[in-house]
């Protein structure tokens, strides 16, 4: 079984469940990096500030916390799936309001600009939510590498110490069959559905 958080997550979600202020802190403070680096790397390319993805990590985390007396602990990785699962939806809210946005600047016809067209908004949003919804069909350990390789940025050592690979190596190779299968399954979500 993978152990992609830290032991005492499930301990500190329990304490914080209970009102323990400290507890809540200390949750943040464990999750806030890696919530951090996972929303700037999913935000689409007109908004990749740091204020905007400071703006909503931490409107996540107020979330998370308000509804954490609600939240069922279902193991190790449990919380930070939520936590995943609250910034996903907030990320497809920024992505639907950056497409309505209108542009404010006057644009000269020599300048290309580099912000997504609204093609290429909506395609980041469907390869958003093919992500997603392969993600949810993958078991849980390939999900959960998945989410260290390609979300956390984790490197094959350390994915090892956390998954209980036994080497760097063996790591590498379930990494690359979790997301093969991911690949597979994202090909299936996008592929047309057949007429009737």
């Amino acid at each position: 079984m993978l152990m992609m958080s830290v032991d005492s997550t499930q301990e500190l979600v329990e304490r914080a469940q209970a009102g323990d202020e400290r507890a809540s802190t200390a949750l943040v403070q464990k999750h806030l990096p890696a919530l951090r680096r996972w929303a700037h790397g999913r935000l689409p390319r007109a908004a990749r500030d740091l204020s905007e993805t400071d703006d909503l990590v931490q409107v996540t985390m107020m979330r998370a916390l308000k509804n954490l007396p609600a939240f069922d602990v279902k193991g190790s990785g449990a919380f930070f799936g939520y936590l995943r699962h609250v910034l996903t939806n907030l990320l497809r809210d920024e992505m639907r309001r950056l497409s309505r946005r209108p542009a404010h600047e006057e644009v000269s016809p020599e300048m290309v600009s580099s912000a997504p067209t609204p093609m290429q908004a909506t395609l980041d949003l469907e390869t958003l939510q093919a992500y997603e919804k392969a993600l949810r069909k993958l078991d849980g350990e390939q999900r959960e590498l998945v989410v260290m390789r390609v979300e956390l940025g984790l490197g094959h050592e350390e994915i090892a110490a956390r998954s209980g690979s036994p080497s760097a190596n063996a790591a590498r190779m379930r990494v690359a069959r979790a997301l093969a299968r991911l690949a597979e399954l994202m090909h299936q979500e996008r592929r047309p559905s057949p007429p009737n």
